[in-house]
């Protein structure tokens, strides 16, 4: 998922972090604001959703 913003997107990106976490929390952040959050929605997003929030 990671190398298709980045194909997209390329040098337009400021920055991509990845941060490993436990205790089933996976969020999606876009500048600074939390856009997807599995532990309220209690489910992971599949990657067009993910595409959709990020504006791809």
């Amino acid at each position: 998922m990671a190398t298709k913003i980045l194909d997209k997107y390329g040098e337009d990106i400021h920055s991509l972090t990845l941060i490993p976490s436990g205790g089933g929390v996976f969020e999606i952040s876009k500048d600074n604001s939390i856009i997807y959050s599995k532990k309220e929605l209690g489910r992971f997003p599949d990657e067009n959703e993910v595409f959709k929030l990020i504006g791809f």
